[in-house]
């Protein structure tokens, strides 16, 4: 069965993917950067990194007829010697501790004309360190960080509710000294009130000494009779 058979068809018969490929390859050894369309440089992948693979193979044995042999595997899909001699003597020293991996697709703008996606694929230079992998999100870490952020929260509600306790003892306080200065002094009253009870005794005094003095002349007026 042909199932997954017709991926990176490129819109070319056989012959002419192939030969695209074998030049694509070429270029890509000897320049290490080209730039062409996303789908060319897809498909051109895995094409250039199994080629990588088998110099690497190559690099790997010590036996003349394995080298020989993955040379002309390498030299039967590229289709051209100067490239394939280049990889196998020089590139493959870059690839021989990278167990994969070996190109890199950059995408870029669309062409200007016909708006096709454009990318830019390159080797992946052997002092690479890559992206990179993601670290994992540390879930015990997360309530090591909220136990501050609660002591925090708790320092802040004391010392919001010892601001408070602070104003009402103020308001309390200035509210006491307004009342004390508010209310009247209580003896003053009562003085002014003894005052005035010697001032009514003084004016009953003079009103009897007249009628005392008007009775004496009474009597004396009697004994001369």
């Amino acid at each position: 069965m042909r199932h997954a058979k017709h991926s990176n068809q490129l819109g070319r018969k056989k012959e002419h993917r192939t030969a695209l490929m074998a030049n694509m390859a070429m270029a890509l050894i000897k320049n290490r950067r080209i730039r062409t369309t996303l789908a060319k440089a897809k498909a051109l992948r895995p094409f250039i990194e199994k080629i990588i693979t088998l110099a690497k193979k190559a690099h790997a044995t010590d036996d003349k007829l394995k080298k020989q042999h993955y040379h002309t595997l390498a030299l039967s899909r590229v289709r051209d010697l100067h490239s394939v001699n280049r990889l196998f003597s020089d590139l493959v020293e870059e690839f021989i501790n990278r167990p994969g991996g070996y190109t890199r697709i950059y995408k870029l703008v669309p062409r200007l004309g016909d708006a096709a996606d454009m990318a830019i694929i390159e080797m992946v230079p052997a002092d690479d360190e890559g992206y990179g992998k993601r670290k994992p999100k540390a879930k015990k870490s997360a309530p090591a960080a909220e136990e501050p952020k609660a002591e925090e929260s708790a320092q802040a509600e004391e010392a919001t509710e010892v601001a408070e306790a602070e104003e009402a003892t103020e308001a309390a306080e200035a509210e006491a000294s307004s009342e004390d200065a508010a209310e009247p002094e209580a003896p003053a009253p009562e003085a002014d009130s003894a005052e005035a009870g010697e001032a009514v005794a003084d004016t009953d005094g003079d009103d009897d000494a007249p009628a005392a003095d008007e009775a004496a002349p009474e009597e004396d007026g009697a004994s001369e009779k």
